[in-house]
């Protein structure tokens, strides 16, 4: 007798169109990284006398290699083994972080004390930290949805951490890197339902703190006033900002050509890290910083369906807090390059040639990918005193059963 083979949901789910968008963006983002940072940075290597002008680019290709296979193992973890590895994931951050701040065992560049490790093989504890801080948060918001409801519920168990964190990283110092923190917690709680009071609240105070740090150091002040006129200080504090303007405003509609920028070899520092895309505005124009925003765009939308189609609130605030991950960083250096905020010195996501941030990155998109293919938490929330339902996750009418039936549905009439 013949048995027939039917295919698993898991490998249905995995056809998504959602599971193609966001593999096709990154294997975009990444191929056009590998382009850019060699072009960004081969000049400049050669002249400088190292090498053939193709060591940032084999490094490069190297850590994304190692990327991807992290990609390919998250998208096939099961999410509940993650969310149980969440809490020695986060203790694990947050040792590394402490170890960069004692001497000798830190690796200083450019006099900021953020890497691990010796000679070329180097990590970035902060970039770790990114991601062990949203899956804490995940964890702890899919578990205990009623403490959005006030700052001293949610306080205790998530802005402590998160605020520890935030400072940990900043004192290093990496004021973007805690950045880009603060916005993936804070979509987090957007996306959880945080009442809108209390996400002014917070946010007043945070903004504070944030403008107390910057003005507690002068080399942090001067960076401050640099994005505020940065013409005024063009040989000075604004330097890097004006010579990325410039390199933006040179390029035109299409760009002056694939290689044939002239800021990247003697005037932009950083040009293969921080500043790449003003070396992608230079070479390829308007067009081709359109194309990226179009890539990221994509990212955007097919992670926050994603979220919406998740099954439970574990994977939904998951492909949120990923989503949010990404986006936050790709924005905050897309508006530090475009002279809309202060420099921060944070990759662009996928693009820039910085080994532990596209490491991270890649490990998050898997998860993501996970999630739409059908990863799911069998993660109860935590009922609340005299109350009927777990949490702000109801069953029956609301979100949970809800969302669950949608998606079947949606797929069987599709």
């Amino acid at each position: 007798m013949r048995v027939s083979r039917r295919r698993s949901p898991r490998k249905a789910a995995e056809q998504t169109i959602e599971h193609r968008i966001l593999l096709t963006a990154t294997l975009c983002l990444l191929a056009g990284g590998a382009v850019m940072v060699y072009s960004a940075s081969s000049a400049r290597t050669l002249l400088a006398g190292q090498g053939d002008g193709t060591m940032y680019l084999v490094k490069y290709l190297i850590y994304g290699t190692l990327g991807f296979v992290a990609l390919h193992a998250a998208t096939r973890v099961s999410l509940d083994w993650v969310r149980r590895a969440t809490p020695i994931l986060l203790g694990v951050a947050f040792f590394l972080c402490a170890l960069v701040k004692i001497p000798g065992l830190g690796v200083e560049v450019n006099g900021a004390t953020r890497w691990l490790g010796a000679g070329p093989i180097q990590f970035q504890p902060s970039e770790l930290m990114k991601l062990a801080l949203v899956l804490y948060a995940v964890h702890l918001l899919a578990l205990r949805p009623r403490i959005v409801m006030s700052v001293r519920e949610v306080a205790s168990p998530l802005l402590v951490v998160a605020g520890a964190a935030a400072v940990l990283i900043a004192s290093q110092p990496d004021l973007g890197t805690a950045l880009v923190c603060t916005f993936a917690v804070a979509a987090l709680l957007v996306a959880a339902g945080m009442p809108t009071r209390v996400l002014l609240i917070l946010g007043g105070g945070a903004v504070g703190a944030i403008l107390m740090f910057a003005m507690a150091a002068p080399y942090r002040r001067a960076r401050l006033t640099a994005f505020l006129d940065p013409w005024a200080q063009a040989g000075g504090d604004g330097f890097q900002s004006v010579q990325g303007q410039i390199a933006l405003g040179s390029g035109g509609l299409f760009g002056r050509g694939l290689g044939e920028s002239v800021q990247k070899i003697f005037y932009l520092p950083e040009a293969h890290t921080d500043f790449i895309l003003a070396v992608i505005g230079e070479e390829l124009g308007v067009a081709g910083v359109l194309g990226l925003l179009f890539l990221y765009g994509l990212i955007a939308f097919a992670g926050l369906r994603v979220a919406k189609a998740a099954r439970g609130p574990y994977a939904q605030l998951l492909a949120t807090g990923v989503t949010s991950l990404i986006l936050c960083q790709a924005l905050l250096n897309v508006f530090t390059v475009l002279g809309l905020a202060p420099l921060t010195g944070v990759p662009l996501p996928f693009i820039s040639s910085g080994s532990s941030s596209l490491l991270v990155l890649l490990t998050s998109m898997g998860l993501l990918l996970n999630v739409a293919g059908g990863g799911r938490s069998d993660l109860k929330a935590v009922r609340t005193t005299g109350s009927g339902h777990a949490g702000g996750h109801r069953s029956g009418r609301d979100g949970g059963a809800r969302g669950a039936g949608a998606r079947s549905g949606r797929r069987a009439t599709g």
